[in-house]
């Protein structure tokens, strides 16, 4: 039961993840009266929070090895607290108190986060390679499960009767989650901790890790602006009401599904390979999106299904591959990992300070009549930006060296 238990704290933790970063702009627009530009800048000052936190909490959890039980009891706890409070918030709910839900919500996701993927030697079988990448598998696949959960729950509670667009509903379904997970999930934090040396930045450019820190970053931000816009490109600039719940719910499903061709992909032929493969699916996918005419369900729903497929890749084979450079090297992986989460979160902030603004700039509005300009730099921000950053994940990946191997 190690494994399972892994992919269900997993899975609560990418249930919260997706109304951070897909829900919630709606959600604070719609439902909470907040203009773009404020919600993007809220998003970046919570970030400016992480740059200080996610170290600080990777290297707290490596400084306390004893403390696996109490760090993962409250990430589940920040969650079953925080949920139901912000999906509650009346409308024209003050600054501050939308700020301090938030910074509550990203604490507890960042510690349960960087202890997951931190204690990865720890979680698996042995810290041989190829079983570090069989626990990235079970770990992305509780994700991925998460994830279209959490797509689908709103929808869901809206067709059950739930009010607001069914977000009061949602939150108290996600406290009440993080509650069972962490009660199932206990077993797997009594393990004894396997840690390494300190961190340096020294260590980590020796080790490799650095420069798939950057990756990282650079990686996460073509996903990071897709997920921030998502629901605004298919309601509005597709002209699909409604259909938006059922292609998030696709997209992840074809990611899931993804997953163990990939891992044993990794296995087969090596990380770097497999993301050389992967990694040219998603370019198709936002060369593919940009070009579609508004109402084309089923173009959007195949490229959903390839880009997709494609970050089933980037979530099963990154992390492991640093996972496995670091544990070559000896080094404490949750402080490394607190760098990693920080990164992916600086890219999801960045994606929404940019973009949300631009977007509010050109006269755009959620849900309403918007003109050809507005709904052309909608196009531009959703597809043809992540595009161009893709290209430049994937010329760093072909520059990576090929030892860089979970073989």
């Amino acid at each position: 039961m190690l494994y399972p238990r892994v992919s269900l704290y997993a899975l609560m933790l990418a249930a919260a993840g997706i109304p951070l970063y897909i829900h919630l702009p709606r959600f604070a627009a719609v439902n909470l009266g907040l203009g773009l530009g404020v919600i993007g800048t809220v998003l970046l000052v919570i970030r400016l929070v992480d740059l200080v936190q996610d170290p600080l909490i990777g290297w707290a959890i490596d400084r306390w090895p004893g403390g696996q039980v109490l760090f993962a009891s409250a990430a589940a706890l920040g969650l079953a607290i925080g949920f139901p409070l912000l999906f509650n918030l009346p409308e024209n709910t003050s600054i501050r108190a939308f700020v301090a839900v938030l910074i509550l919500l990203f604490s507890a996701y960042s510690l349960g986060t960087i202890l997951l993927y931190g204690r990865s030697a720890t979680l698996a079988k042995t810290t041989a390679p190829k079983e570090l990448m069989t626990l990235a598998a079970y770990r992305e696949a509780g994700q991925l499960s998460g994830v279209i959960l959490a797509a689908a729950a709103p929808a869901v509670f809206v067709a059950l009767g739930a009010s607001a667009q069914g977000y009061p509903a949602f939150g108290l379904f996600l406290g009440l989650m993080a509650v069972v997970t962490l009660v199932l999930t206990l077993p797997i934090w009594r393990r004894t901790p396997i840690t390494g040396q300190g961190l340096s930045f020294a260590g980590l450019v020796q080790a490799g890790a650095l420069r798939l820190l950057v990756l990282a970053l650079i990686n996460s931000l073509p996903v990071a602006i897709t997920s921030t816009l998502f629901l605004f490109f298919v309601e509005d600039r597709l002209q699909l009401p409604g259909k938006a719940g059922a292609l998030l719910i696709l997209f992840f499903l074809s990611a899931g599904a993804s997953v163990p061709f990939w891992a044993r992909l990794a296995n087969r032929i090596g990380p770097k390979q497999t993301l050389i493969i992967a990694m040219p699916l998603s370019i198709a996918g936002f060369i593919g999106a940009a070009l579609l005419s508004a109402g084309n369900l089923w173009g959007f729903a195949l490229i959903c299904v390839a880009s997709g497929a494609a970050l089933g890749a980037d979530m099963v084979v990154l992390p492991a591959m640093f996972s496995v450079v670091l544990t070559r090297a000896g080094l404490n992986a949750s402080s490394a990992f607190g760098f990693w989460s920080f990164a992916g979160k600086l890219g999801l902030a960045l994606a929404a300070f940019f973009t949300l603004p631009l977007l509010e700039r050109s006269g755009f509005t959620p849900g309403q009549a918007n003109s050809a300009q507005a709904l052309q730099t909608l196009n531009l921000a959703y597809a043809v930006l992540p595009c161009i950053l893709k290209l430049g994940a994937f010329s760093m990946v072909l520059t990576l060296p090929t030892e860089v191997s979970a073989k």
